[in-house]
């Protein structure tokens, strides 16, 4: 049942607002972007029939033509419809809502927010803030990005500069909103990002809150890289008749990574990996599962030698930003991360991502390998799985369609078995094949007799010497 609330009296200035859905008018014009069969071959953004502002905005940071996403998804995200995005992680879904909402909220008076942006982790809604402050510059649409572990005082501060947008994790809005801070009766544009990761995250209950406080006449975008089916439910209650903008199929990941599997061990998955990192100096994001680990790993590879940092939810946010920063401006090489870097992680470069833990999910699979090979570019995935792994194998292996193939010359760091040489030939002997049990002794005196009785056995050794076989 979905939880109700009255929100709280808004301590911001109430400006007056017609909630029927508002256009620019340049978005009146004939040219009709409605159409879902048409409009992907767009060749760039001039034919969308962006402002000039806009336009200058995106080449001043190199964006000429639209990804494929960009392409359907924009025609009818600026014709006012509510959109569902799922596209390759690293192709542009970003911008493919900051753009529409940028040019819709521009020129809005000054008053509460007119756009809200939930994502699920901080790291997420810091990206998005930067998208929109690159957008946003020449048509003066700002943003202000409230979330959980960072200082609430400076974020009332930034509310009460009267941004545009709101960028935030769902925790601490309720948090503004129970406190009075922040009012959501005025938006007039709602983006869901990484939505399927919001509820596994177990943010479904935050989410019902947030919508209920929305008013009805909106304009709403979801997007995801994977379309789950306890998305369903989400998609009913947040979007009116969606244009469906799917550009590949859903869980599926980018055509420019090579992937390879490692069988190994749990006891030989460090070895494996410094002699991986070894000779090389490209930038890697190692993934485990489990906060410890990370911290474990990361100082390892300090100690090898190694310029690496990690990132999970137990630091700081400060120590957090700092590690992420470091990384992408190349102060650390390497980056050990939980899955709380395995969305939304926008770092140009990242030549090689390796999986030390398989994902829970084959779906998160997708998600890491897709911080490298990002905007059509190419990189590796590594994996390393142990015996314990082979489902989560056979699972990921069938999202991806295909086998991932195993090193042809053996795993780096592996040893092969030596045989021993025979004290009375001189020649090796054949290696005993790895996990074969030696074959038991023989218990009786002449090598191939058959094992006797205990009673019998006994009486052979009462006996005089002479009687002994």
């Amino acid at each position: 049942m979905t939880a109700k609330f009255s929100i709280p009296k808004p301590r911001l200035k109430r400006v007056p607002v017609n909630h029927q859905p508002y256009f620019r008018d340049r978005f009146n014009a004939k040219k009709s972007f409605m159409s879902n069969s048409s409009n992907s071959d767009s060749a760039s953004f001039d034919t969308l029939g962006l402002s000039d502002p806009l336009l200058k905005d995106l080449a001043r940071i190199g964006f000429v033509s639209p990804t494929p996403i960009q392409a359907k998804a924009l025609p009818p995200a600026l014709e006012g419809r509510d959109v569902l995005g799922c596209a390759q992680t690293g192709t542009g879904k970003t911008a493919a809502f900051v753009i529409p909402m940028v040019e819709r909220l521009a020129g809005s008076p000054e008053g509460p927010p007119r756009g809200l942006i939930l994502a699920p982790t901080r790291e997420l809604a810091f990206q998005i803030q930067e998208t929109i402050d690159q957008l946003g510059r020449s048509l003066r649409v700002y943003a202000t990005t409230v979330v959980g572990g960072a200082d609430m005082q400076a974020q009332i501060r930034g509310l009460g500069r009267y941004p545009e947008i709101i960028v935030a994790t769902p925790g601490r809005l309720l948090d503004l909103m129970w406190d009075g801070h922040l009012d959501l009766r005025e938006v007039e544009v709602v983006v869901l990002d990484e939505a399927d990761r919001m509820l596994d995250m177990g943010f479904a209950d935050q989410l019902n809150q947030v919508i209920d406080a929305l008013p009805p006449e909106r304009q709403s975008f979801l997007y995801s890289a994977t379309l789950p089916t306890d998305l369903r439910e989400l998609v009913r209650m947040s979007l009116r008749d969606p244009f469906k903008a799917v550009v590949a199929k859903p869980a599926t990941p980018a055509d420019g990574v090579t992937h390879t599997l490692h069988d190994t061990t749990p006891g030989a998955k460090t070895s494996l990996l410094l002699s991986l990192l070894k000779g090389n100096d490209e930038s890697v994001l190692v993934f485990t599962r489990t906060k410890s680990r990370a911290d474990v790993i990361a100082e390892t590879l300090r100690r090898s030698g190694h310029r690496a940092a990690e990132i999970h939810g137990n630091l700081s946010l400060e120590r957090r930003r700092a590690a992420l920063e470091g990384f992408r401006r190349g102060r650390h090489r390497i980056l050990v991360a939980t899955d709380i870097a395995a969305r939304g992680l926008d770092v140009d470069n990242i030549a090689h991502v390796i999986n030390y833990d398989l994902p829970y999910t084959p779906e998160d699979y997708v998600h890491r390998i897709g911080r490298t090979a990002r905007m059509t570019a190419v990189g590796r995935a590594t994996s390393f799985a142990t015996a314990a792994d082979s489902k989560s194998v056979v699972a990921i292996e069938k999202i991806l369609g295909q086998s991932i193939p195993r090193p042809s010359e053996g795993q780096p760091g592996k040893k092969p078995r030596a045989r021993k040489p025979n004290p009375d030939t001189g020649e090796a002997k054949r290696a005993r094949p790895a996990g074969k049990r030696r074959r038991p002794r023989k218990r009786s005196g002449q090598p191939g007799a058959r094992h006797e009785p205990h009673a019998e056995a006994a009486a052979r050794q009462a006996a005089p010497a002479t009687e002994q076989p």
